[in-house]
């Protein structure tokens, strides 16, 4: 009889803790999915936030078959700014090609034929440069880069230019 009696309490033992456990993991699972979700919508939102910040600067793929370049027939000299404690002039000589997106706005207007508008060109580049000093320059060409494509973007009213590279590029 006391091993009945020991038998039908470890039976109701194992029931009570059936039940407990499934109490336990409904509980549990909701909140987890509630975690779940939050944790879902904050990456969402941060997500957005970060494809949003780059929506404003981020630059359409453009293909190969749509792509025309622009060199300028000769290699450009360029006056730098010069260093503190530093008397002598000091120059960059580039190789400077512009990407054309034939897709874009303002292409037909100015991009076919880029030669009338050279000299302006050469001024917005010749502006930028002149910031920077042989050492700033050096070691910011991306940024050289993309400050010259803005201004050439502003004075065309357009993004039909949508890169600057530099050939060759010599400090001196």
């Amino acid at each position: 009889m006391k091993k009945n009696l020991i038998s039908i309490i470890i039976l109701a033992l194992l029931i009570v803790n059936i039940v407990l456990t499934a109490i336990m993991m409904f509980s549990v699972t909701g909140a987890s999915k509630k975690t779940a979700a939050l944790v879902d919508n904050i990456a969402t939102a941060l997500d957005l936030e970060l494809v949003s910040g780059q929506e404003e600067e981020a630059e359409e793929v453009v293909s190969m078959a749509d792509t025309e370049t622009y060199s300028f027939a000769e290699q450009m000299t360029i006056p730098l700014k010069k260093a503190e404690g530093d008397d002598k002039d000091r120059y960059c000589i580039v190789s400077i090609t512009l990407a054309i997106n034939t897709k874009a706005d303002g292409y037909k207007d100015y991009g076919s034929d880029l030669s009338q508008q050279e000299g302006l060109i050469k001024d917005e580049i010749n502006g930028v440069f002149a910031q920077y000093t042989v050492e700033e320059a050096r070691n910011n060409q991306e940024q050289i880069k993309q400050e010259i494509l803005e201004r050439i973007q502003k004075m065309f009213d357009s993004k039909f230019i949508y890169n600057v590279s530099f050939g060759d590029i010599l400090f001196g």
